[in-house]
């Protein structure tokens, strides 16, 4: 009599082993590891160093502009165009929200509120994004901003 559960299981047959084909690269197409570690920039320790400090306010990012080694040097170019470009798109955003703030002053009871509110979450993320920005130059990686980083790569 047959129950339902209670079937029994019979073990699967096993399969023939599938060959596959070793795969040669001939020697030819094979291409060298000097090669290889060429066409990746490495950033050295020092230039590192100097793209996270370029974000410390914009007076070293101007000073490696102007001198004439690091001026050649795309990575600390790069970082410290981007750190004067941001400097002035924050002053722009705190113009903005300081006349943000003159407005939402103007609504009874909530308005201080909000414009505190506003100029907490502006403040937040622009810290936020300077440390982000310092990481990454720490690490080596160029971290292009939308708008400024377009910029800072053109110049």
């Amino acid at each position: 009599m047959w129950v339902p559960g209670q079937e029994t299981i019979k073990p699967a047959a096993p399969r023939p082993a599938a060959s596959t084909p070793a795969v040669r690269i001939p020697p030819a197409a094979r291409i060298p590891a000097a090669t290889l570690e060429a066409s990746v920039p490495v950033q050295q320790p020092k230039d590192k160093l100097l793209g996270a400090l370029a974000y410390v306010t914009f007076i070293p990012a101007v000073v490696f502009v102007l001198i004439e080694p690091l001026k050649r040097n795309r990575f600390v170019r790069f970082h410290s165009f981007q750190s004067i470009f941001l400097t002035a798109a924050t002053i722009v955003l705190a113009i903005a929200i300081r006349i943000l703030y003159s407005v939402l002053a103007l609504i009874p009871r909530i308005g201080f509120l909000l414009g505190w509110l506003a100029v907490a979450v502006a403040l937040l993320g622009l810290v936020i994004l300077w440390l982000v920005l310092v990481v990454k130059a720490l690490q080596g990686t160029t971290f292009k901003l939308p708008v400024i980083g377009d910029l800072a790569e053109r110049v």
